[in-house]
């Protein structure tokens, strides 16, 4: 199956849904006793359809919970990221429950990276019988000139941090269709639209086809990926853009 970057896909913007509901979590919080969904929506100025949505995801990662009577009040993830003792713990814990869920649901290998000290690193990854990970026969540091998750963490720096890092690691060619023209792949990170996922069709190995998307927070950056067997490759710009409209959880417990 031919495969193409497909740059006119439709973008989802998590960072935008991550806002909404740090106002709605806020609100609750301030309130301290339940918040009915009227007054969230006159209160935050959420369309109603917007709202339940946010509610609904809010509810699902523990965030917030229902009383007997339908008011809103703050969730036991909500307290546990929030406290100072534990937190890390708190967070490595609850990205790896979000991770596990996003596996099952888009059907692949799912993969959380962090750009650290001028450094590619995965930090966490859901992986499983029926997902397996990507075979790391290249060390993804010295690769991201060709994985999805390096082009991603490369994408959000600036010029002169993507240029220190291809100074530090040669552009080799990994397959037939790795980009190793180092003005060549500048140019496509620089037209490379933020909303729209990363693609890596066959460049970093033969085989494997994979999709990243940004979860920046604050001075952090950040992506979120999976990764596909090439013969399940007629499902990779789907699960893409499922991955990019379900990166909000992710974003979200960072942001807390």
């Amino acid at each position: 199956m031919a495969l193409k970057h497909e740059q006119g896909a439709s973008p989802h913007q998590p960072h935008e849904a991550v806002q909404h509901a740090l106002r709605v979590l806020e609100t609750i919080a301030h309130r301290g006793v339940g918040v009915t969904d009227t007054e969230l929506a006159r209160v935050t100025s959420l369309p109603a359809e917007q709202l339940t949505v946010l509610l609904r995801m809010l509810r699902r990662e523990g965030y917030v919970q229902q009383t007997a009577d339908g008011a809103y009040i703050t969730g036991e993830t909500l307290s546990r990221l929030g406290a100072a003792d534990g937190h890390a713990a708190a967070l490595t814990a609850k990205l790896q429950r979000t991770l596990d869920r996003l596996r099952d649901d888009v059907g692949a290998a799912v993969y959380m990276s962090r750009y650290v000290d001028g450094e590619i690193r995965v930090t966490q990854m859901a992986t499983g019988p029926e997902t397996p990970a990507v075979n790391e026969w290249v060390d993804f540091r010295v690769s991201a000139h060709a994985s999805a998750i390096g082009k991603s963490l490369l994408g959000q720096l600036d010029m002169n941090g993507r240029r220190d890092h291809l100074s530090r690691h040669k552009m080799a060619r990994l397959t037939s269709r790795t980009i190793t023209n180092e003005k060549v792949l500048l140019s496509r990170l620089a037209s490379q639209p933020a909303t729209v996922p990363v693609l890596d069709l066959q460049e970093y190995a033969v085989g494997t086809v994979c999709a990243a998307v940004p979860i920046t927070a604050g001075a952090a950056v950040g992506c979120l990926a999976l990764s596909l067997p090439v013969e399940h490759a007629h499902r990779l710009h789907d699960a893409a853009e499922q991955l990019n409209k379900e990166a909000a959880p992710v974003l979200l417990s960072m942001a807390i």
